[in-house]
């Protein structure tokens, strides 16, 4: 599926889940490469909340200044490969420094 790029927020069917997975439809951010999104039938996404989580950096993430209709917290240790079948339309893109900031979280978390 082209068109789904790095960076991007989008809709996502996150069911069927198991245990502490983010689950129902929700927003995630894309973090996979444009070439793998458009090569591979997959993403990779970690989930994002509205709820304003007690975990801080490197488990969460506030997005800041993005077009997104809710003030936003990405849960980066919510990470998972999705086919592209799951995602829905798109809801925004963050900045480049967001991104990075949020790959560094990962990073941090799996011990990059």
């Amino acid at each position: 599926m082209a068109g789904i790029l790095r960076g991007d927020v989008v809709w996502a069917d996150l069911n069927p889940t198991v245990g502490h997975e983010q689950s129902e439809s929700r927003p995630v951010l894309v973090l996979s490469n444009d070439v793998f999104n458009d090569r591979s039938g997959t993403v990779i996404a970690v989930a994002l909340t509205s709820i304003e989580p007690r975990a801080g950096f490197p488990l969460t993430f506030e997005l800041s200044n993005e077009s997104l209709p809710k003030k936003s917290w990405v849960k980066i240790s919510q990470i998972r490969t999705l086919s592209v079948d799951r995602i829905g339309r798109k809801i925004a893109r963050i900045s480049p420094e967001n991104l990075e900031q949020v790959v560094a979280g990962l990073n941090e978390i799996i011990g990059g």
